[in-house]
């Protein structure tokens, strides 16, 4: 069996909504409601965060609070580094996507060799950097800081110098540069995107499986159309962004809900069906905002739901 430690990381800077902070705690309520000891069954470690910085003032609105981002990538890399050293799966459940970058860097700290898989199952492609991002908010970026990519023929802003260097720090955390590869790149569920990342996306030929390709399939057959794609991996990483699921049928509550997604059965389904793959190293769910709910704490509870299927599979992998 695989010994499962919870990585719990509330930081919610890279969001540009109020509330991924809390929803941790809104699943340990599901669970609560759902009557599971889950939480209290697995080693969590907690990553400090700096979420008082969204008291302050922004200073750099390119990048918002980058200079928080950066200390949590930092803080991040080190402890998935260390959990996954140990001997030890790291199921991290996150504020918004923005943290997911410290994860890909702590999983290639530990492994700075292999070739890494992401399976980026998302309403959003997190493509953007500081030089085309219409917002500034970090949680579109996390996939460019591991991806080394600026995406300069779309610039639309130029950053001053000690932008440049915060936004180096995050594409250069942990000295491996890049972390992963655009071939290596599987986007599952986008479905809004900007220019900036559509032109991204179609000049690297990055795989992507919409909604419609998963409605029209099994997820079983999905899954392995996604592994069989990624057969030179040596390693996979599934980050979740509950926002790939369908804001109408499962609950408004994540900072940029988007139509047309997902079914809980066709995330978890999908999600289970990767996670059979022992190359899967590592699992992440990201952006749930209970502050945002129009359905009480649905989402949460949907997502305790997936992360409670998804640790039964690893669980039982052996």
């Amino acid at each position: 069996m695989e010994k499962i430690r919870l990585i719990l990381n509330a930081s919610e800077l890279g969001a540009g909504t109020r509330g991924a902070s809390l929803g941790i705690d809104a699943m340990k309520i599901a669970s609560i409601k759902a009557g599971s000891k889950y939480f209290a069954n697995y080693n969590t470690s907690i990553i400090p965060t700096k979420n008082d910085l969204l008291y302050n003032d922004i200073k750099f609105d390119k990048a918002k609070r980058i200079d928080g981002v950066v200390d949590n990538y930092e803080k991040t890399m080190a402890t998935v580094s260390d959990v996954m050293k140990n001997g030890e799966y790291p199921i991290v459940l996150s504020g918004d996507h923005s943290c997911a970058g410290g994860t890909i860097a702590g999983i290639k700290k530990a492994y700075p060799d292999v070739r890494l898989g992401v399976v980026w199952i998302d309403a959003h492609a997190d493509l953007h950097s500081p030089y085309t991002s219409p917002s500034g908010n970090i949680h579109g970026m996390p996939l460019a800081t591991a991806l080394n990519a600026d995406n300069l023929d779309h610039k639309i802003k130029d950053l001053d110098e000690e932008l440049l260097v915060q936004w180096s720090k995050l594409k250069n955390m942990g000295d491996v540069v890049p972390k992963i590869d655009p071939a290596d790149l599987v986007f599952v569920g986008v479905r809004d995107t900007e220019e900036p990342e559509d032109f991204f996306i179609a000049k690297n030929e990055i795989k992507l499986i919409s909604v419609e390709q998963v409605r029209r399939s099994e997820v079983r057959e999905i899954a392995e159309e996604v592994l069989e794609y990624l057969k030179e991996c040596d390693m996979i990483y599934v980050s979740f962004d509950v926002d790939s699921m369908d804001c109408d049928l499962v609950s408004y509550g994540t900072g940029t809900p988007v139509p047309n997604g997902l079914t809980e059965q066709e995330a978890s389904g999908l999600i289970n069906n990767l996670l059979i793959d022992k190359r899967v190293k590592c699992f992440e769910i990201v952006e749930i905002n209970p502050c945002l709910d129009n359905k009480q704490n649905k989402m949460a509870e949907t997502a305790f739901r997936i992360l409670d299927s998804a640790t039964v599979i690893i669980e039982k992998r052996g």
